[in-house]
């Protein structure tokens, strides 16, 4: 693997930093860039985007593409402006499932799940941007990728959003789409989609599951780490360490089931939850958030459409397939095209309403997320996987946008039709 720093400084000690990411791979969900256990055997430096160019302050970087939104601050990072009519506001939810004991640290009581509500915002109310991730997060978020700087966490953490805190809703209802994160990884890396999603007229809300990140700090200041990654790590063998991936897919939809019933049951948690239009429901997750997705969609008929970034299903789509219900596969070429990962080529034939099955050239498995956005404004360049953030935000936007502006709005989404000249790294798979 090689590895180019824009900036130079400190070459030697941030490409030493960035292939130790690579040894220490995350825990990214695939089945054919991943080991039975889920770790990327090996990650790329678009994975590990999150290591510095130099021990001194970032060097910010250009956007590849003119027009493209990636924005670069010159006092620290800062993630892509949203591109829809409406501001963003940003509310945190801490909820309890009292029917549940979590399925990872019994002795823990009730499942927990921390969760961000973004929505379209009145232009100029709310108060400061909210933060993107609290410290406390970005810290073992970090050092789990080898990257145990003192510094680095705070920079993280500070990165600029552009969503408000206490903003008062938009006038009207609107969607409602769910975000599941990636096995071990924040819910704070799909911020710069949730705010893309709310400033086009959705309410998003992106869940954090117990115990299943790096790190999730609670209102009461304690951080819980990984227990479900000691678990896969404990397995014995390939199957074992499947079977509890699949768990965390359907324990993911089993968490999904229980917000909804709390954003639109008849005792809402939520102060805005009058905004949302439970008869119109998406879901997308990343790496095994997108098989959760799918886990959620047949285990609860009020999902009506969902999306997979680039995960494997280590809990299939039932052979009965989803009622119909429209579902959209985004990946990279390396790893999803048609024959990289079994598992995709077996949903795809069960699969039984409006569907896709895209495939991104140059990407790699975080080019869904914010990552490249982060990694680039600190200098790091992958030649593996040379698709710059501006496109990786592009794309992403572009193409989950189209798809529930498709199944929830019933717009024409002609981006879907097939190839687009603007996005010539998109592929269109039919098996």
């Amino acid at each position: 693997m090689t590895i180019s720093l824009r900036n130079r400084r400190a070459g030697a000690a941030a490409t030493a930093t960035a292939l130790a990411l690579a040894s220490l791979a995350a825990l990214a969900g695939t089945a054919t860039s991943a080991s039975a256990s889920g770790r990327a055997t090996t990650a790329t430096a678009t994975e590990a985007a999150l290591a510095p160019a130099s021990a001194a302050a970032p060097k910010a970087v250009s956007p590849a593409a003119s027009g493209d939104p990636v924005s670069v601050s010159v006092f620290g990072l800062t993630l892509p402006r949203p591109t829809g009519p409406y501001a963003t506001g940003r509310d945190t939810l801490f909820l309890t499932d009292h029917g549940r004991a979590d399925p990872w640290v019994p002795a823990a009581g009730p499942r927990r799940l921390l969760v961000s509500l973004h929505y379209p915002a009145r232009p100029g109310s709310g108060g400061e941007p909210a933060p993107y991730m609290p410290e406390a997060e970005a810290r073992p978020m970090l050092a789990q990728r080898g990257l145990d700087d003192p510094e680095w966490p705070g920079l993280v953490a500070a990165t600029r959003t552009h969503s408000r805190t206490a903003a008062r809703p938009a006038p009207g209802r609107f969607p409602l789409v769910l975000l599941s994160p990636g096995f071990g990884t924040p819910r704070a890396t799909l911020t710069g989609l949730a705010e893309e999603l709310a400033s086009r007229g959705y309410v998003v809300a992106t869940a954090d599951h117990a115990y299943e990140s790096t790190g999730t700090e609670l209102p009461d200041g304690r951080v819980l780490p990984c227990a479900a990654c000691d678990e896969v790590d404990a397995q014995p063998d390939e199957a074992g360490r499947r079977k509890v991936l699949a768990a965390v897919a359907t324990g993911r939809a089993a968490d999904f089931s229980f917000l909804l019933d709390r954003l639109t049951g008849p005792r809402p948690a939520w102060r805005h939850a009058g905004t949302i239009d439970p008869r119109r429901v998406g879901m997308a997750g990343h790496s095994i958030g997108g098989n959760a997705a799918a886990s959620t969609m047949a285990a609860d008929r009020r999902v009506d459409a969902g999306v997979n970034m680039d995960g494997a299903f280590f809990d299939p789509v039932p052979a009965r397939g989803l009622d119909r219900r429209p579902f959209l596969l985004l990946g990279t070429e390396a790893g999803h095209a048609p024959g990289a990962d079994t598992s995709w080529d077996e949903v795809w034939g069960r699969l039984d309403g409006f569907k896709r099955w895209l495939t991104v050239r140059d990407s790699g498995h975080f080019t869904f997320t914010d990552t490249p956005v982060i990694g680039e404004q600190l200098g790091i360049v992958d030649p593996g996987a040379p698709l710059s953030a501006a496109r990786s935000t592009t794309i992403t936007r572009a193409y989950v946008t189209a798809f529930f502006d498709r199944s929830l709005r019933g717009r024409p989404a002609r981006l879907l039709d097939g190839p687009a000249p603007a996005h010539p790294e998109v592929l269109f798979r039919h098996p």
